[in-house]
């Protein structure tokens, strides 16, 4: 809901701030006076086409601010949420636009700044302006059926998952036989490949382990003399051991005639023990680098199989067993493929029957709603000297590439305004004061339905008066109770039924003309709408007259 707009320099308005409340307000005025600015204002804020031509003579930019109570309007809210606009919460939304005199202008939300494309979007959920000109809302198509679904109260919800997932199973088919398609052009290689890695059977880590065991034999075989040299002076009969062990026994027969021998005997018996260790760690290491020639050579050979065909397959040769396994599921892909793709395609066709019936279903309760919809809006069509005139819901089934998760329905608001006239789209046959009198009985016949929170009508009474402006303002009126409306008339039927009403005027200090605007007093109102009634000079009959319209 719009709660303040406030202008500055715009053409003839220098400085303006306005609050606005719920319900019907009016802005009325003499011709001339300025109410087209203050609509074209609000466009800008809203993001209309910047004009330099709107800038004040002398200023040197044009400011427009409006802010709006949008905790209660989800979609708002959601945009915003996307586009990481979202303000406090309780607090205002902010939309500023800016142009300069010498050209170009600048846009924010929340003082956020933002492009002009975003601020059209927002703007479009914020405010719906029904003006004679109007070739948005109501009167583009597009947005038809999405308000007949609204106005019967329809979740499309269940199809849009029917439709993703049917989307979603001719996906996966496609995608399965573009692979089956790609592996039988590569089924001669594939059955090559997994022939040649089954006999090679490698393992994870099996390279780095026969590396190691390489690595290691071939060592044993640089060490195998020195250490076949030192086992030599170590071990045998004559060897440094056999030696310690004969000089002990020999001591241990005389070490109790002195001290000194005892102290030998252990030094020995301490060599012996270290010795022994010596060997056996000896023994351990020429076991462990033994060298095999045999073993040797079918290591590097097995060595060689392995990086060989890891640079074939331009892969690690670690990876080698994850690349037989993954080569081997495709091969059986392939032999299993024919089973595989009948399964996507009967999954295809499950999900295009689910949809075909939900389709259907919505079709035929789009139909009973359009029903309901014509007659609604025939019922406002005579009060508003339309009588002549018929308005027709059409639906159209659209072609298969055109279905989507809303249904397969073209929806479009067709009229005809004389008899035997053929029907046609509102904006291509109505006549602005018809058209605009057409938008208000569709928006009332469309109350429920989903919709900006502002609605503005600018000057939709224009060429009538009467009982049919009566009849104009008590719908405006009925549809204020469902959303804030702003009314641009001249029609003092209209205005008595405002809740408030809003005079613009002009005033002039001699050299300086400025438009201002002011909200009227009950008394205030009487008077307006009495000039209203009698132009230029003010009657007690008028007088009298506006006090009627204002008490009914």
């Amino acid at each position: 809901m719009l709660i303040r707009l406030a202008i500055r320099d715009v053409v003839l308005i220098e400085a303006l701030d306005l609050d606005f409340s719920a319900g019907l307000g009016a802005l009325t005025g003499e011709t001339g006076a300025g109410k087209s600015i203050l609509l074209d204002s609000l466009g800008l804020a809203l993001g209309a086409r910047a004009d330099s031509g709107l800038v004040r003579h002398g200023a040197d930019r044009a400011v427009v601010t409006a802010s709006f109570d949008v905790s209660e309007d989800s979609v708002v809210t959601g945009l915003l949420a996307d586009n990481g606009l979202e303000g406090e919460p309780g607090e205002p939304l902010i939309v500023r636009r800016i142009v300069k005199a010498d050209g170009g202008s600048r846009a924010s939300i929340n003082d956020q700044p933002v492009s002009a494309a975003l601020l059209r979007e927002l703007g479009t959920r914020l405010v719906e302006i029904h003006g004679q000109h109007d070739d948005r809302g109501l009167l583009n198509a597009r947005g038809h059926r999405a308000l007949l679904d609204a106005f019967g109260r329809f979740d499309t919800g269940p199809i849009a998952t029917t439709h993703a997932r049917w989307r979603a199973a001719e996906a996966a088919l496609e995608a399965a036989r573009a692979d089956i398609e790609t592996a039988e052009r590569d089924r001669e290689w594939l059955d090559h490949a997994v022939a040649e890695l089954r006999q090679l059977a490698p393992e994870a880590g099996e390279e780095e382990t026969l590396a190691a065991d390489r690595a290691a034999m071939q060592k044993g075989a640089r060490l195998a003399e020195d250490l076949g040299h030192v086992t030599t002076h170590l071990d045998g009969s004559d060897g440094a051991l056999a030696g310690l062990r004969q000089a002990a026994r020999r001591l241990d027969r005389i070490a109790h005639e002195h001290e000194a021998l005892a102290t030998a005997l252990a030094a020995l018996d301490r060599a012996v023990i270290e010795a022994s260790e010596a060997e056996d760690a000896l023994a351990e290491a020429g076991r462990a680098m033994a060298f095999e020639p045999e073993r040797l050579d079918a290591i590097e050979t097995r060595l060689f199989d392995l990086r060989g065909i890891a640079r074939k397959h331009r892969v690690q040769p670690d990876q080698l067993a994850a690349l037989a396994e993954e080569l081997e599921a495709r091969l059986s892909r392939i032999e299993a493929g024919g089973a595989g793709l009948a399964a996507l395609e009967r999954a295809v066709a499950a999900a295009r029957t689910d949809y075909e019936r939900e389709a259907a279903a919505l079709s035929d309760a789009r139909a009973g709603a359009a029903l309901r919809l014509d007659k609604a809006v025939a019922g406002e069509l005579a009060p508003l000297k339309l009588d002549a005139a018929r308005f027709r819901t059409a639906i159209e089934r659209l072609p298969e590439a055109q279905w989507g998760a809303d249904g397969r329905d073209r929806v479009e608001f067709l009229i005809s305004t004389n008899p035997g006239a053929p029907f046609a789209p509102l904006v291509k046959i109505a006549s602005g004061g018809e058209l605009s009198r057409f938008i208000l009985a569709l928006k009332v016949a469309l109350a429920e339905a989903a919709g900006a929170r502002t609605m503005i009508f600018d000057e939709i009474d224009r060429g009538v008066g009467g009982a049919v402006a009566s009849a104009i303002g008590d719908r405006l009126a009925r549809l204020s109770t469902k959303a804030q409306l702003l009314v641009v008339t001249h029609s003092p039927q209209v205005a008595a039924r405002a809740d408030r009403q809003l005079l613009i005027a002009k005033s002039h200090d001699g050299t300086v003309t400025r438009t201002g605007v002011r909200l009227l007093d009950e008394g205030e109102r009487r008077e307006e709408i009495a000039r209203m009634l009698s132009g230029a000079e003010v009657t007690d009959e008028a007088r009298a007259q506006a006090g009627k319209l204002l008490a009914a």
